[in-house]
């Protein structure tokens, strides 16, 4: 049985062009012109891959995409995004939406077909690991970028199981550490790039938030809050002349179930577990 395709395209001759090289390698195409009905028909029919137009007349495709992986039951929906946008902006933006590939007209044959059977290979991937969902986002190191992403990750945490307070907790904790990363990792370098891999499985939530940065040993932190002496601190950032503060990693430490840096020190990853039913199990 062939494996179910949707294009999402305005242009009819590049619509039926895509569709027909979908066909030759064994996929199903439908062609939609519009977005309105775009998140309903992948949730009945669940498409082995969507092509998506960005400029679209009556929506605009980061919307539609933000909306697929936001939704628990189409988080897996390998997406690529198809557009004449090919600015560094659209990119990272399309990335901070969870698109899993991004392709800029024009384009060849043999690119669309990478595109799609790289889409589909991460999915492919993420099932073996027993994932349910994932979204990789890469932002410049500016904390209004971050803000946007906590935005679009606390409504993802909410939508996953957890409770309103552990939501919150989450946010707060990649907040912190998103903000070290920007700060002291790339040393607000705005053209360095922050990663942020959201992974959900039948137990928990894990996030992975990675610097450009050389790293640092997250043993010896002077400038930082430690449980033993919570204050001490301070008089090292004064005499460093930087600014109050070095509570972050201590105090996202108490916010989510496990906090570990990698060897390097540039990268962090946080994983809150789901409640436990009421029948004991999760």
């Amino acid at each position: 049985m062939a494996r179910k395709a949707l294009v999402v395209e305005d242009e009819q001759e590049l619509g039926m062009l895509v569709a027909e090289h979908l066909r030759r390698w064994g996929f199903e195409p439908t062609v939609l012109s519009e977005g309105a009905y775009v998140v309903p028909w992948v949730r009945e029919h669940r498409p082995a891959v969507v092509l998506l137009d960005l400029l679209l007349p009556d929506t605009d495709g980061f919307s539609i995409c933000e909306t697929l992986k936001l939704d628990r039951d189409t988080n897996l929906t390998p997406v690529v995004m198809v557009t004449a946008l090919s600015g560094k902006e659209e990119k990272v933006r399309g990335l901070q939406v969870g698109a899993n590939r991004y392709l800029t007209k024009p384009f060849a044959a043999e690119d669309l077909k990478r595109a799609v059977e790289g889409a589909i290979a991460w999915q492919d991937e993420i099932r073996m690991t027993g994932a349910e969902g994932e979204i990789h986002f890469k932002l410049q190191s500016d904390t209004s970028h971050l803000e946007e992403l906590n935005h679009l990750l606390s409504a993802m945490f909410l939508f996953s199981g957890l409770t309103e307070q552990q939501a919150k907790q989450l946010t707060t904790a990649v907040r912190e550490l998103g903000t070290n990363a920007i700060e002291w990792g790339n040393k607000k370098q705005s053209d360095q790039i922050v990663t942020v891999d959201y992974r959900i499985d039948a137990e928990k939530i894990r996030i992975v938030i990675r610097d450009s940065g050389a790293g640092f040993d997250p043993r010896n932190l002077p400038h930082a809050a430690d449980p033993e002496d919570p204050i001490g601190h301070m008089i090292v950032r004064e005499a460093l002349g930087l600014r109050e503060g070095g509570f972050g990693i201590l105090m996202s430490k108490g916010l989510v179930d496990e906090l570990n840096y990698n060897e390097a020190g540039n990268e962090v990853s946080l994983v809150k577990y789901f409640p436990r039913r009421t029948n004991g199990t999760k």
